[in-house]
């Protein structure tokens, strides 16, 4: 492998590696406090970085690793449309949020058709990927898309519906992270025992729950006290 892909690859585990700590910090913290946005922020910015730096690698190496150029556009996508739901209210942040909905919607139309053609294959693998694979980073994109669609086209948008587009987008995020590092690749680093007991699959399983529990608690109030805060310090 030549040296500019080991350097990008190196960059892409670090920055991925250091996605799934302060995202666990920011999921675990009491939102809209200093913690949460600091933790935030450094979360957009290393997942954000991860991701496009997996989409080029994906794009160069398709060959083995096709499916990461996919992984790294919804990646991207999702934690860009989660800084810009807290404020899609001003003008210009709503015309960004449109443009990264567009790619998102695109991202996930050629991954279902990947997928299909995949089911159409004689193993059911497109460059070394299994349809399910593909329909399955297509259901997250989807469900982003319909929220973009809400976002985009509703007329009014309360402030807790802003929040729990930001949640969703950033725990999908961070669910991409965690399983790219336990139940991904990086299972690989992992003992053989660890990888076969199953433990590897709780840091997603966590995410969803934290995700569903902060996503009924948001919803629930009438206005999220996190809401000013988000939207005055985006992540």
């Amino acid at each position: 492998m030549p040296t500019a892909d080991i350097i990008a690859l190196f960059a892409h585990v670090t920055l991925g590696t250091l996605a799934v700590i302060v995202g666990a910090i920011a999921l675990g913290s009491r939102k809209g406090r200093s913690l949460h946005i600091s933790a935030g922020r450094v979360f957009v910015l290393s997942m954000g970085l991860a991701s496009v730096l997996g989409a080029i690698l994906g794009a160069l190496k398709y060959e083995t690793f096709w499916i990461t150029f996919h992984a790294g556009i919804l990646g991207a996508t999702l934690v860009a449309s989660g800084v810009l739901a807290v404020r899609i209210r001003a003008r210009a942040a709503k015309r960004l949020f449109i443009a990264v909905a567009v790619v998102n919607g695109l991202n996930a139309a050629t991954l279902f058709f990947a997928g299909w053609y995949a089911t159409t294959l004689p193993d059911a693998r497109l460059f070394g990927f299994a349809a399910e694979d593909y329909f399955f980073l297509f259901g997250m994109a989807a469900i982003a898309s319909g929220g973009d669609v809400r976002m985009v086209f509703g007329t009014t948008i309360s402030s807790k519906h802003r929040i729990a587009q930001h949640l969703l987008r950033m725990c999908i995020g961070f669910f991409i992270a965690a399983g790219s590092a336990f139940t991904g690749p990086g299972a690989s680093v992992f003992p053989d025992a660890v990888q076969n007991s199953g433990l590897l699959s709780l840091p997603e399983l966590t995410i969803i729950l934290l995700m569903l529990f902060w996503l009924w608690k948001t919803l629930r109030q009438p206005r999220p006290m996190a809401a000013n805060r988000l939207a005055s310090h985006p992540q």
